[in-house]
């Protein structure tokens, strides 16, 4: 726990002007950087593979563990879903419905 308010403040505002920071790097360097047809399928490749890598490290692990079958059924009933381009409250009712109603009837 940090102890010292101002070096929390002075912590936030780092970060804040850190996230300004890439949020406008963007914009200002794609007019300036030429990138490679090649290049920019690559970058869509890899922010697919890190997007799946996010859930599925979200999906099947839980305190540095297995997370049990019902949570990945239910992120995979949601991926199903979403992939059919349901709207986003059926994606999530469907996904906490599945999951809880798996873990009602015991499955870990």
């Amino acid at each position: 726990m940090i102890a010292d308010p101002v070096l929390l403040v002075a912590a936030t505002l780092v970060l804040g002007v850190g996230t300004l920071a890439f949020r406008l790097a963007g914009p200002v360097l794609r007019a300036r950087v030429e990138l490679t047809a090649r290049a920019e399928r690559l970058m869509a490749t890899s922010a697919v593979v890190l997007l799946t890598a996010v859930v599925a490290t979200a999906a099947l692990i839980a305190d540095g563990g297995f997370a049990g079958y019902a949570r990945p059924a239910g992120v995979l009933v949601g991926g199903v879903l979403a992939w059919r381009k349901a709207p986003f409250v059926v994606v999530v009712l469907a996904a906490a419905g599945t999951a809880a109603g798996l873990r009602l009837l015991g499955v870990p």
